[in-house]
């Protein structure tokens, strides 16, 4: 197996070992030491030798050697020894879902939700310190201390192992939702690197959102999470050409949307609406739905996206709200209307690239075209993703190109 397919499989499979091995050990921070040697053992040995006929359970039981031989000291190493090496070697794990226990004991009330996001998509998501930070907006330094002093918490807390009960559930749940709306968000546009999508995260979000929704069927938002998820994730396949380079939602091809993501997430959405008031992500899902059934750009209902993310700009506190919210009005009341609203966000999202790349589209839009050739490289200077600077690269070649 190539190298980056075995990559793909061990991102994969790491948040499930790593479930497995902490709830055996009951020791978070050893434990994914001990996954992270296994994990590089992987892909030393794996592209060359092959992949085992049961990765996860190789994963699992290399890493177990691992914490037990730093445990063989302990007094409770016989009893340690025998629960895993009772299984045979490198056999399948019983498919219980720890990933998502792994998931809820991360967002444990002891951190606060800036903590337990950032631990979490580092131990569920699989994401590293700099793209957490960059998701953050802090140095990477800063992120490494808080994902340390996270982890020392968990281990002082003493939590078990388990799912929390349904009491303790609903008080993580928010920063539970959270971290699965950024880890897909960091699937879909990846914030650095050479390629727009990262599947292996959007896809790992959607399953945890899945099994999620089978527990909490009933939560509006947990509901409108997965319906978002899967309205976004439909128009994947229309999201770039065939060179990689992006393809603007007004230019897709929308017959090469996924035409039954867009019915199941249409019925998640109308169901997270029917639940009770609508939270944050049933209006993002009724947004999202508004534009998958548009089967031409021009059929697109603005009028109405742009009602919901009023409601939305109202009940949360986000300048991408506003961003997305100015894009809007600027297709119902002209740009003029949604670069008056896009100033009121440059003190919150000074020196952001998404700033700069949308007040290019509306300068564009509105005929200044000097002014909108600025934004365009400013913004492709500041995305650390390369098909994004691609695209806004060839926009202010294009718009300098076409200047008398």
């Amino acid at each position: 197996m190539a190298a980056d397919h075995v990559e793909d499989l061990l991102r994969t499979l790491a948040p499930q070992v790593l479930g497995v091995l902490a709830r055996r050990f009951g020791d978070f921070d050893a434990a994914e030491d001990a996954v992270q040697e296994a994990l590089l053992a992987a892909a030393l040995h794996w592209p060359g030798d092959g992949v085992p006929d049961h990765p996860r359970g190789w994963l699992i039981q290399a890493a177990a050697r691992r914490l037990t031989d730093a445990h063989r000291s302990d007094e409770a190493r016989a009893r340690r020894e025998l629960a895993v090496f009772a299984e045979p070697a490198g056999a399948e794990v019983p498919d219980e879902d720890d990933t998502l226990t792994l998931l809820f004991l991360c967002c444990h009330p002891a951190l606060t939700p800036a903590s337990a996001i950032a631990l979490t998509l580092r131990a569920v998501g699989g994401l590293t310190t700099a793209e957490i930070a960059g998701a953050f907006l802090v140095p990477e330094a800063t992120m490494a201390q808080r994902i340390s002093r996270a982890k020392g918490k968990i281990k002082a807390s003493g939590v078990p192992f388990r799912l929390p009960a349904d009491d303790e559930r609903a008080a993580r749940l928010k920063p539970v939702l959270h971290v699965l709306y950024l880890v897909f968000n960091e699937g879909y546009t990846s914030s650095a690197g050479t390629s727009l999508h990262r599947t292996e995260l959007s896809g790992e979000a959607i399953r945890l959102a899945r099994l999620l929704h089978g527990v909490l069927p009933e939560d509006g938002e947990v509901t409108g999470l997965l319906a978002l998820m899967l309205l976004v994730d439909a128009r994947r396949p229309a999201r770039t050409g065939p060179d990689g380079d992006l393809v603007p939602l007004a230019d897709q091809d929308r017959a090469l949307w996924d035409r039954s993501l867009i019915r199941e997430g249409v019925s998640l959405a109308t169901a997270a609406l029917s639940a009770g008031p609508a939270g944050e992500y049933g209006l993002q899902a009724a947004i999202a739905a508004s534009h998958d059934i548009a089967l031409r750009a021009q059929d697109t209902d603005w009028p109405r996206i742009l009602a919901l993310y009023q409601r939305l700009d109202t009940s949360a506190d986000n300048p991408m709200v506003t961003l997305n919210r100015a894009i809007a009005t600027a297709m119902v009341h002209g740009p003029a209307t949604g670069l008056d609203l896009l100033a009121t966000l440059d003190e919150r999202l000074a020196g952001h690239y998404r700033l700069d790349a949308v007040r290019a589209h509306l300068l564009e839009r509105a005929g200044e075209t000097a002014a909108a050739i600025r934004c365009y490289e400013a913004a492709a200077a500041r995305t650390t993703n390369a098909p994004e600077r691609r695209y806004l690269t060839v926009r202010a070649a294009r718009l300098r190109a076409d200047q008398p």
